[in-house]
């Protein structure tokens, strides 16, 4: 069994602007792929990021709301159904390799399969919020929901601005705002800090959107998609540093 890896990783050079790939891999699927300085990663893009099956389901979530499903069944209520701190521990695991993976989709402007990721762990929040009773233990998580809504929601309105559909990207905006305001408060650092970035985001978001500026970073959003699509990854690291130099400008004029 061949181990050594230094031949992949010279055919691949790291790069700090183009470092991020989708690949077709002989048995038809498609994987993700991000060079980093010392290896590379690979991220599967359907199921689980990492591939697994835990419990002969897609993920570990599914295995869970069968569980629920089969207490009802059961009991014809949810009443009683508990998590303990072990099932918090492979829920949260769960969800931070699909907050990897959506990252990485976000950013190369994969926004269909970042919203069905940010869901996935939109539910994970969900369900752990109302079942699992120690607030200490399950606010690790729910501190970030802010972050994951907005992730979601600006995914959402790119989507239905390559429609040309803008109001129903402002809708879903202001919607995400609303969402973000009416989240029960949590006492630590990083909620507050995640609740008033996320909220400045979609703000700003919005209000480019109102003004009609957001027309350009759109168009070179979608010609960054395309790039993608296209494995142009040269083209494709080209239109990421335009478009963060448009918002720097912008952010810059805002203030």
């Amino acid at each position: 069994m061949k181990l050594d890896i230094t031949g992949l990783l010279r055919e691949w050079e790291y790069d700090p602007d183009n470092y991020i790939r989708v690949l077709k891999l002989k048995d038809g699927r498609e994987v993700l792929q991000v060079r980093q300085p010392l290896g590379i990663e690979q991220y599967e893009l359907e199921g689980r990021p990492d591939g697994k099956k835990p419990f002969e389901k897609e993920s570990v979530l599914n295995e869970y709301l069968d569980r629920l499903e089969y207490h009802i069944l059961l009991f014809s209520t949810d009443e009683n159904f508990k998590l303990n701190y072990e099932d918090f521990i492979l829920l949260q695991d769960e969800g931070m390799l699909y907050y990897a993976r959506y990252l990485l989709l976000y950013q190369i402007a994969d926004y269909e399969k970042t919203i069905k990721d940010t869901e996935h762990n939109l539910k994970l929040c969900d369900f752990i919020d109302k079942y699992l009773n120690d607030e200490d233990v399950k606010n690790e998580l729910l501190q970030y929901r802010p972050y994951i809504v907005k992730i979601n929601a600006i995914s959402k309105a790119m989507i239905k601005m390559k429609s040309q559909l803008k109001m129903g990207a402002r809708e879903i905006l202001k919607e995400a705002i609303d969402l973000i305001q009416n989240i029960p408060e949590i006492n630590t650092p990083t909620f507050q800090l995640e609740k008033k970035r996320s909220l400045d985001s979609l703000r700003t978001t919005l209000m480019e959107m109102s003004e009609g500026e957001f027309s350009e970073i759109d168009n070179l959003e979608n010609e960054l998609s395309q790039a993608v699509e296209k494995e142009n990854y040269e083209r494709a690291a080209e239109l990421r540093d335009m478009i963060d130099k448009l918002k720097k400008e912008r952010t810059s004029e805002q203030s």
